[in-house]
């Protein structure tokens, strides 16, 4: 996907985080002009890949990729969204397995070139669930390691954070598992985030070459 095809979203958030880093280095707040710049640079990353790799992004994947960095770094850091709002790490967690789970979806069901009868829908669901699991379980594993090494506090509350966090993480990926069961049930139009994969499905048709139109 192009810069110029992206959503108008997408530009107004890289155009806050380019404004916000020319006002930090005007003001020498070298850590806000860091993490614009971080920012900025990261939610940049996935239309560097997609091209790379020949990929055509949905414009709402990219909204959701760019929109999680912006919330997660830019938001969460230089306003302290994590300290003043209970539960904006909460929603992070679950988006983010959302979309773990929607991303292990698509990756199995282009192992399988899109072969609707490969495997049972029950199965790739949940291995696509299982994929977002895992992937939360290691970064709570992340965030263990750098308090215990480096002192910081990413735990929070240590244990009630940790399992809550887990917990979300565990219904996020359901979520985004039982999404591809729908789609493969052919409920792509009214089931979850069902239609989100049916559109990076016909965009990158060459990946899911045994699916039928």
């Amino acid at each position: 996907m192009k810069l110029q095809n992206s959503n108008l979203v997408v530009r107004a958030i890289w155009a806050v985080l380019l404004v916000a880093f020319v006002a930090a280095l005007a003001l020498q707040r070298w850590s806000i002009a860091f993490v614009s710049l971080a920012t900025l640079g990261i939610s940049m990353l996935p239309l560097a890949l997609a091209a790379r790799m020949h990929i055509r992004l949905p414009t709402a994947f990219l909204v959701f990729i760019v929109f999680f960095v912006f919330a997660t770094l830019f938001l969460g850091e230089v306003f302290d969204f994590y300290e003043r709002y209970w539960w904006w790490d909460i929603l992070l967690h679950g988006s983010s397995a959302i979309g773990f789970g929607l991303i292990g979806f698509l990756f199995i069901f282009a192992l399988f070139e899109g072969d609707l009868y490969a495997a049972p829908a029950w199965a790739i669901a949940l291995i696509s669930a299982c994929f977002a699991v895992a992937i939360g379980a290691v970064w709570e594993i992340f965030e263990f390691a750098m308090d215990q090494t480096f002192g910081t506090n990413m735990q929070k509350s240590g244990l009630m954070d940790t399992m809550a966090d887990l917990i979300v993480n565990v219904i996020g990926s359901a979520i985004g598992g039982i999404s591809g069961f729908l789609y493969l049930k052919g409920r792509e139009r009214g089931g979850l985030f069902a239609w989100l994969i049916a559109e990076f499905v016909d965009k990158n048709r060459r990946l899911f070459r045994r699916k039928k139109r």
